[in-house]
């Protein structure tokens, strides 16, 4: 089971990007434990190297450790992040859980419109050390009257779309993952001492006295 937490980086009721993560994470593979976060507007503002971070903040750094990956669906405001974005980002890099850590954006708004709001994701993903898992970045183009009144998706090519997304996600991951070493492939197997070796140190047939 891959577990992926979902952010939307709309803190708006009926916002498409999270209509697209919430509709994602019912629609999930057997595979893919998908969630989506929900704790963004209560988030405070960030305060640099605060020894003892509020429980809204414990809580989202415990959901970012224990995913396999943070998949991240945001607006743009005025040319960039929003803010509230912005400073749940900032928690998770002065945290350091995303060092490591893979992710992958989902873009639900047409070319050209979003392209700084990315940038801006993509850039305070690398200062927080995270894998941008490129191949897993997808655009799937949304309109608000595709999302119905409890706020899902209901287009059914959209919905296969979304699953399509996650999987991608699931096996890029699985390739980005290290090879193990040698040594951890040899530490499985017992060591196995012949009988007939010879044994050094002492050689009947040759005598120092």
């Amino acid at each position: 089971m891959t577990c992926v937490l979902l952010i939307s980086g709309s803190t708006r009721d009926g916002s498409l990007h999270s209509a697209a993560l919430r509709t994602a994470s019912r629609l999930a593979p057997p595979e893919v434990d998908a969630t989506l976060y929900t704790g963004l507007r209560d988030l405070p503002a960030f305060v640099p190297g605060d020894p003892a971070p509020p429980p809204s903040v414990v809580d989202l750094r415990t959901r970012v450790a224990r995913a396999d990956a943070v998949l991240f669906s945001t607006p743009e405001y005025m040319g960039s992040l929003p803010g509230s974005l912005k400073n749940l980002l900032e928690w998770l890099i002065d945290g350091g859980v995303l060092n490591g850590k893979a992710a992958a954006w989902l873009s639900v708004a047409a070319a050209g419109q979003d392209e700084d709001a990315r940038a801006g994701l993509e850039s305070a993903l690398g200062h927080g050390g995270a894998r941008l898992l490129r191949a897993a970045c997808v655009r799937i183009p949304l309109d608000m009257r595709a999302v119905d009144e409890q706020g899902l998706v209901t287009d059914p090519q959209l919905h296969q779309a979304l699953q399509d997304m996650l999987r991608a996600l699931v096996r890029t991951i699985a390739m980005a993952r290290p090879a193990p070493s040698w040594q951890v492939h040899s530490s499985v197997y017992p060591v196995i001492t012949r009988s007939d070796a010879p044994t050094f140190g002492h050689r009947p047939d040759f005598d120092t006295r």
